[in-house]
């Protein structure tokens, strides 16, 4: 029943948007329910900044007005998935490989929501793989260096680059998606500082004190969170 759920976490988020907001549109199957229901609405003034082109292609479908972080730097709410809510709501995300611009726009956001089936909130994070976007150029030396830093945090699994059939998946910004399979990540702050030194590594899929609610589907209708 999860599709259910994604329904009704996005369609419940869309009655946060006011009109004339400046809205962020998030990436993945979650949020693709929430930019229907924003359409749906038909709220007057709106601007939405998304953060990748399978999104944007989606929301100029329905009709929404698009912006980008150059034309609105300042971003009302932006509402978007997650591949895992952990305690304080903290979140891994990434799976869609739009993460870098995911957290542009969250961080230019004065409110975010995360919305997301039930399945999707544990009781730690690391279960999902970590994403991690590094640049193409020397990527496994890169991949090396996020080596070492994980068995520093006892996490013996090496990152492995993301593929599909045609080949290595590439973001919309022309870089590579490393996953690491933590299982369970003890200190999220300590690593997010970790890897985000590492020269090479672009971004990583830990996003920490940056959700302001959660609006978690379920069969019945929605449950919030706070942090």
């Amino acid at each position: 029943m999860s599709d259910l759920q994604k329904k009704n976490a996005g369609e419940a988020a869309a009655q946060y948007v006011e009109a004339g907001m400046v809205v962020g549109l998030g990436t993945g199957s979650t949020a693709a329910w929430f930019v229907k229901a924003l359409a749906a609405r038909n709220l007057p003034d709106l601007r939405c900044v998304p953060t990748s082109e399978r999104t944007a292609d989606l929301a100029r479908e329905l009709g929404l007005t698009l912006s980008t972080l150059e034309d609105t730097p300042k971003i009302d709410l932006t509402v978007d998935g997650a591949d895992e809510i952990g305690p304080g709501l903290a979140l891994i995300k990434g799976g869609g490989a739009a993460l870098l611009r995911e957290k542009l726009v969250w961080e230019a956001s004065a409110r975010c929501i995360c919305i997301a089936d039930a399945a999707k909130v544990v009781p730690a994070l690391g279960t999902f793989p970590l994403p991690i976007e590094v640049v193409a150029f020397g990527h496994k030396t890169t991949a090396n260096r996020i080596a070492d830093v994980l068995a520093d945090h006892d996490i013996a699994s090496p990152a492995r680059v993301r593929e599909a059939e045609r080949g290595l998946i590439r973001t919309d910004g022309g870089n590579l998606i490393y996953d690491a399979a933590c299982k369970l990540i003890a200190d999220p702050a300590r690593l997010a500082a970790d890897l985000k030194s590492l020269t090479g590594v672009v971004e990583h899929g830990l996003f920490l004190d940056l959700t302001d609610l959660a609006v978690i589907g379920t069969d019945e209708g929605v449950e919030t969170i706070n942090p």
